[in-house]
């Protein structure tokens, strides 16, 4: 039961910290403004998030075009302490290797279900007519995997379902990386 309840914590505090990692990453690649005169209340949660973490490892790893390569090993390394606890607490069992796999495959799912949830507020917020900025911020955030399936699909009745195919996808992609994973796991 304890174990339980620790991993349960565990995993919402690095859940947490490194979707704003994985946040920050993908925002300064659509080159979303963060900064506190931007009027983003997104962008400064993820700056007062990650900036502990991103800041020092910035200064070893420089960005790789557009991607900031530090807020991405943050994710990264956050994944790996939430295995490596885990892996700890459960007596070593499974070899150590088991850790990084572990966490590459966190940090996946973490991308798909931060997708997720920002496709579903997406669709709340395009059903209330709102001025907010940070319904601003949450359409430039779906946009890039919303426009290729709408030039494809039509709206139906006036109805855009690109959200829903998009989620659909996104949770294809879900049952797929279980699998993978299952899969890796088992051939070690």
């Amino acid at each position: 039961m304890l174990y339980q309840i620790f991993s349960l914590l565990l995993e919402v505090v690095t859940g947490f910290l490194s979707g704003a990692c994985l946040l920050r990453l993908y925002m300064q690649y659509l080159r979303i403004p963060m900064s506190a005169r931007s009027g983003n209340p997104l962008g400064r949660l993820v700056f007062a998030l990650t900036d502990w973490i991103v800041l020092p490892l910035r200064r070893m790893l420089p960005s790789i075009g557009a991607l900031d390569s530090a807020s991405l090993v943050a994710a990264y390394l956050l994944q790996l302490v939430e295995f490596g606890l885990l892996w700890l607490l459960a007596g070593g069992a499974g070899g150590l290797f088991a850790v990084p796999i572990l966490a590459g495959f966190g940090l996946l799912r973490m991308a798909i279900s931060g997708l997720t949830g920002a496709v579903i507020v997406y669709a709340v917020l395009s059903w209330i007519s709102t001025e907010s900025p940070m319904a601003d911020v949450i359409e430039r955030l779906v946009a890039p995997p919303l426009t290729p399936i709408r030039r494809v699909l039509p709206l139906v009745g006036g109805i855009d379902l690109s959200p829903l195919v998009l989620l659909v996808l996104l949770q294809i992609m879900a049952i797929v990386l279980g699998h993978l994973q299952a899969s890796a796991l088992l051939a070690f």
